[in-house]
This record gives C-alpha cells, structure tokens and sequence, in this order.
C-alpha cells in the first residue's frame, strides 16, 4: 500500500531482517505478505519462501511489483484489498508478514483469524498501543476484547507475543507513532457455537466498568448469568478483563449460546 493510502515505508535493514526472522522460515512454506509496499521485504520473503503471494492495495504499487516479478514463478502478486480478496487458494499451513494499516488493522486481523484453518504463524506490524492490547495478560489496563479473540485463535502455550517494538525513524516518512511487532502461533480452540461464544464475549466487554453480571443480563437473564458464575466459581462482582479466554470459554459453556431476541423478548 502506498504512502498516500497511509502506508510507511521501513526503511530500516535491521528491522527489516528481525521481522523476516520472527517468521522461521525454512524454506518450505507459502507466505502471505500484507502491504508489500516497494518490496524490501518481499525481496527477502522471495529468497526464503517455497511460495509467496504478496496482496497489494495500490494499483501503482502492484502494477510496479508484478513486472518486478514477472520471471520468478515462486511469487505471486495480487492487487486487491485484503479484506476481500479470496484467501482459499493458500496452501495450508501457510505463514503471514504483514505491515498493517494503523486505520484497519482490527478487521484485518479478524480476517485473518476467520480464515485460521490455513495459517500456522502470523508476524505483523502494528502500531504499538494495539500490540500492546494483543499481548495483554487478563486483569491489566490493555485487556479487552481483541486480546480474547487474538487469544482464542492462538495456541495456549504460545500466547500473543510482542517481539519488539520500532521508532518512527526506522520508516519514511516517519509515523506519528511508535510500531511494534508481533507473533502469533495459529491453533483455534473450535469450540461448539463459536458465534456465540464471542457475541457473549463481545457483550462481556461492552462497559469495562460494569461487571459480567450487569453486562450479560440483558442477554440471558440475572438468575441465569448468577447461576453460571457459580458453577464455574466465580464472584457476582467479576468482571471481563479479569478472565483468561479459557475462564470465559468455561463462563460460555456454563451459559450456553444467547437466544435472538425477538419481538416481546424480556431480553
């Protein structure tokens, strides 16, 4: 993506080569990088990649890429939006380095976790508060309700983690913020009613300061929502940001999906 579509350039070598190794590349896998931009990091992705497919939103960018890569028939450059462009032609387990818009960086992940079953790594670069709420721990200021989805799509063992973080003047131009980087390791927990899972999650972190009880009682009833606390031992008082993915799965399981409300719904 390009600078006037808010994209910026890393310019620096040495960050460029932290993030291409953050991947663990053997030479087997097929990569998809997000936002190539001119290529430095495509460059390096060619060399190490059995496959890379590169999507770029720029038509200038993208027209720019595929002469550039016309003669090697390891990559593939797509011109397209991310959000959109069809992702099933991957081949699974396939890897993901992306520079990520500051502007659309939560759809983007939740694209990428939509399509989970094909990836078994993903390295992005986000800006740095986002990166932080990635890898929040439960009962600190950064969990939210990113953290438990990033969480449930990721291995239980190998949470979210920030690698390290990049100053503005490691880009051109230079961001008005600093980046940072992130690992996931990619394994779902596919529980049954996922939708449900995160439509009560979702409702769990509408209003930070309330509890879980005040925020999911217009979704299943007080006594209901007392009654499962319970069974999992909790306290009436609980609240979202205090929970692991886990304990909220534990939380859903004990409820059960919502039921739509409908018209005349005491819900």
């Amino acid at each position: 993506m390009g600078a006037r579509l808010g994209q910026h350039f890393l310019a620096s070598e040495g960050y460029r080569k932290r993030i291409l190794d953050a991947l663990h590349l053997t030479g087997r896998e097929t990569v998809l990088e997000i936002g190539p931009g001119k290529g430095a990091l495509t460059d390096m992705l060619a060399e190490r990649a059995a496959r890379l497919v590169a999507v770029e939103i720029d038509p200038v960018l993208a027209a720019q890429m595929k002469a550039r890569y016309e003669s090697n028939s390891k990559v593939e450059i797509v011109q397209g939006d991310i959000l959109t462009v069809p992702l099933d032609g991957l081949t699974p387990p396939a890897r993901v380095l992306g520079n990520l818009p500051y502007y659309i960086t939560s759809p983007i992940l939740l694209r990428l976790f939509e399509h989970a079953r094909l990836f078994d790594q993903i390295v992005v670069m986000v800006q740095q508060e986002v990166a932080e709420r990635l890898a929040a721990k439960p009962g600190t200021r950064d969990y939210s309700l990113l953290t438990v989805t990033a969480a449930y799509y990721t291995s239980a063992t190998k949470p979210p983690k920030l690698l390290f973080t990049i100053p503005p003047g490691a880009f051109h131009p230079p961001p008005r913020v600093y980046s940072a980087v992130v690992g996931m390791s990619i394994a779902p927990r596919n529980i049954d009613g996922e939708a449900g899972f995160f439509h009560m999650a979702k409702a769990s972190f509408a209003q930070k300061r309330k509890t879980l009880l005040n925020n999911l009682k217009p979704l299943y009833g007080v006594e209901e929502v007392r009654a499962a606390l319970g069974e999992i031992k909790l306290a009436p008082s609980a609240r979202a940001e205090e929970m692991s993915v886990e304990k909220l799965i534990e939380l859903f399981l004990a409820l059960g999906s919502p039921a739509p409300a409908g018209p005349g719904s005491r819900r």
